[in-house]
């Protein structure tokens, strides 16, 4: 960029000297032509002349620099003096860190009798000459001894060379008062015992003792802390108690859920639990007291048995080391199914999908979901991918019902489906980044979950209605229940009970894991709507070439800490194999000693894993750390933009973290 030139310096630098010039030849010659005026011209034309040349002389004054380079020795000398006199640490380093001055509070500070040519990022634990742009918003804080300091870093530059002035402002009691408020703040949290009412359905009489035995834990535990503990409803408690003991029971990651889980019922194989909700945020009681019932709601959708601690945006579990039991009554499946068919009726259309590589327990309970949309004549679509091998299996089952022609869509026409007033059911996921299509999830205002796998946070926005059920064995089987309240006998066609009977047969293993008296109840409701085996055995075939890429597969299975069988197909894949990975890491825990199995595939650009437990280990809080999901003993993770060996290295520090916590 050229310099952009400065005409009125240079006529005022050059011209008026010159003219100052001319003035005075002129008036020279003007005294010789005329002698007999000679002093009136000569004193003019001095006048002139010097009148002039003041302008310029001003102009020059007034255009040269102002810093006096005299002046610098001064100011060096004022900023050492009052660098030196600072009651508060000070010191100056060089590039490389190394201290070249500091004043005697500096040595005082860190205990020392001289700190001149230490290392002062080593002696601080601060790092020296880090860009502004990406440090924290927040003062850096350093505890030097008993006292706390702020640190204002400021870089200097001498000739060539490069400095830094640290000085060290001492907040020590703002700091113990800082603290002091901390430690004496209130939080509340909720605490219930989640499965007293099942566990001693047949033994009524015991009730009372029992309850009374782990009520008497719960006193102990509140006192202490010198909390105060009440019973707002049977079973039900409000904990309130000091900020300081929230550490403390975070250190010992809620040891009160280990001696609770001690107390046994019946022949002793089943403990009691406990779900706690804690609150650690800002602002009034009432708000404190609603987080802590979020919390509490996290936890119980988790499955129970945890403790859920939300400070600030952050939760964190504690627990979770027991599967669940159901405890879903017939009273809340039918107020879910009422609320879900009122937000059916007044929304303008329905869009329901699931989660990405859907699998027969997705596409099931989206069918359940679809027909009970019809029923409530309100226009629905299924958003899905077609070129998936299950949705191509289902199809042609569905093909056989007319109502269901156009109503299966893609995941670009089905946002174009979205309007102001749609309504979006998913199921059988609640993690974002499974969903079949986040963009739709994105333009939708009212959102509703129906699923069974334990949730793994908070939702990004609130949705209309949440039905999450850990101790259900699928998702096919939550929808069952709510379609056997919410419509007419005979309206449920054979097609829908044989798609809904086909996600309960996959999730449960054919009826061998994670059943209880529900899932039995629900099974029993679609055989008598027609659903039949034979109809929807073509879906659990396998060709002759999977069978064999599937046992090639579990070639590769390798255990680790000695109870858990990870498996890796590194090459690219198709979507068929992650269902095949998902095959041999149930098949891996046949095998002697495993408590858990993991099977990773890459599928275009995503790790998938398959998680498998035989009950003993809780794989949902292992993948979590994948970001992933799912239930206590089936879950599951999508690890994107990532090469399966750094995802099978994050997986294995993911166990060891689980296990060495565990031990």
């Amino acid at each position: 960029m050229k310099k952009k030139i400065d005409f009125k310096s240079i006529i005022i630098k050059s011209i008026l000297p010159f003219i100052a010039l001319l003035a005075l030849v002129a008036d020279i010659i003007l005294v010789v032509k005329n002698p007999d005026k000679a002093i009136p011209l000569g004193i003019g034309g001095v006048a002139i002349f010097s009148a002039i040349m003041v302008i310029w002389v001003i102009f020059f004054i007034s255009a040269s620099p102002r810093t006096n380079e005299k002046m610098k020795p001064v100011l060096s000398n004022i900023m050492y003096n009052k660098i030196n006199s600072l009651n508060e640490p000070a010191l100056i380093c060089d590039i490389n860190h190394k201290i070249v001055w500091a004043n005697p509070y500096t040595a005082t500070a860190v205990g020392k009798r001289s700190v001149l040519g230490d290392n002062a990022s080593n002696l601080l634990s601060y790092h020296i000459g880090e860009e502004k742009s990406q440090k924290s918003d927040e003062e850096t804080r350093l505890v030097l001894g008993e006292n706390t300091y702020i640190v204002e870093e400021e870089g200097i530059n001498s000739g060539n060379e490069r400095y830094y002035l640290l000085t060290l402002r001492n907040i020590t009691e703002q700091a113990r008062l800082e603290q002091f408020i901390v430690d004496e703040e209130t939080i509340v949290s909720y605490v219930i015992i989640d499965n007293l009412d099942e566990l001693l359905r047949f033994e009524q009489e015991r009730y009372r003792e029992i309850a009374a035995k782990v009520e008497a834990m719960l006193r102990g535990w509140c006192d202490s802390v010198g909390g105060l503990l009440k019973e707002y409803e049977k079973d039900k408690y409000i904990f309130i108690f000091n900020g300081i003991n929230l550490d403390r029971f975070v250190e010992d990651k809620f040891s009160i859920l280990d001696k609770v889980r001690e107390i046994r019922v019946g022949s002793g194989s089943i403990p009691v639990t406990l779900s706690i909700g804690v609150s650690r945020v800002k602002g009034s009681m009432a708000e404190k007291e609603k987080t802590a019932h979020i919390a509490l709601d996290m936890a119980l959708q988790r499955g129970g048995d945890q403790a859920a601690v939300k400070i600030g945006d952050q939760i964190t579990f504690y627990g979770g080391k027991t599967n669940t039991l159901q405890n879903r009554t017939k009273v809340r499946s039918r107020v879910i199914a009422n609320e879900l068919a009122n937000r059916i009726a007044s929304a303008s259309n329905v869009l329901v999908m699931g989660h990405a590589f859907p699998d027969y327990d997705a596409i099931g309970s989206a069918v359940g979901i679809a027909r009970l949309a019809m029923y409530c004549g309100v226009k629905v679509n299924i958003v899905t991918n077609f070129k998936d091998s299950n949705v191509k299996r289902c199809m042609k089952i569905l093909e056989k019902d007319e109502h269901y022609k156009g109503v299966f869509v893609n995941a670009s026409k089905g946002l174009d489906l979205v309007k102001p007033d749609t309504l979006l059911i998913v199921v059988d996921v609640n993690n974002p980044w499974m969903f079949e299509s986040k963009d739709i999830a994105k333009q939708v205002d009212d959102i509703i979950f129906i699923d069974h796998h334990r949730k793994t946070g908070e939702f990004e926005r609130e949705p209309v209605l949440t039905y999450i059920e850990p101790s259900a064995s699928s998702a096919s089987e939550i929808v069952t229940e709510i379609l056997e309240h919410a419509l007419p006998t005979d309206y449920l066609t054979p097609t829908d009970a044989d798609m809904l009977y086909a996600g309960i047969i996959l999730d449960t293993k054919h009826f061998v894991k994670g059943t209880g008296t529900k899932t039995h109840s629900a099974a029993m409701f679609l055989r008598d709507h027609g659903a039949s085996y034979e109809s929807i055995q073509d879906l659990f075939k396998t060709n002759i070439a999977d069978y064999k890429k599937e046992a090639k597969l579990g070639e590769k299975a390798e255990i680790y800490r000695n109870c858990v069988a990870i498996v890796v197909n590194a090459a690219g894949a198709d979507s068929s194999d992650k269902i095949l990975a998902a095959k041999v890491a149930d098949d891996l825990l046949t095998l002697e000693g495993v408590s858990a199995s993991f099977a990773l595939v890459k599928v275009g650009n995503a790790v998938h894993i398959s998680a498998r437990s035989n009950g003993t280990i809780n794989v949902q809080l292992i993948v979590e750390k994948l970001g992933g999901g799912g239930r206590y003993d089936e879950a599951g993770a999508q690890v994107k933009d990532c090469e399966v060996a750094q995802v099978l290295l994050r997986l294995k520090q993911a166990i060891d973290e689980y296990i060495n916590l565990e031990e």
